[in-house]
């Protein structure tokens, strides 16, 4: 079992950033590519960034790319979305989860999901 809190959510203007956090506890020794995703008020969860457990391959929505970064440090089992140039539409919950094995833009590939952290961009 893997357990995942995210954090750094917040209300933020139009253009401003945040950086999104994801802390990981219980069997973090597998290797698991992590994920980010979101979920707008009436919408269905969508992919925003994955990782793969080294750190070399990086997935992006065409929504987000370009303004957002995603990390990870295996030493702290910690897992990072860097936010920039945030737009109204950026509104969300966003959601940190973890899926053994291979990096995937599918959210059926991930096992493991936390419970989410608001972000809300003004206009």
């Amino acid at each position: 079992q893997v357990y995942l809190v995210e954090s750094g959510g917040g209300l933020v203007q139009a253009g401003g950033s945040l950086r999104l956090s994801c802390a990981a506890t219980g069997r973090t020794r597998n290797n698991y590519a992590m994920g980010w995703f979101r979920q707008a008020p009436g919408k269905e969860r969508e992919f925003v960034a994955a990782i793969s457990w080294s750190g070399t391959t990086t997935y992006y929505a065409d929504s987000v790319k370009g303004r957002s970064t995603i990390s990870r440090d295996n030493a702290k089992n910690t897992v990072y979305l860097q936010m920039d140039n945030l737009r109204p539409e950026d509104t969300a919950d966003y959601y940190c989860a973890a899926a053994r094995g291979m990096i995937s833009r599918q959210s059926t590939a991930y096992a493991y999901w936390g419970q989410g952290t608001q972000v809300t961009v003004s206009s």
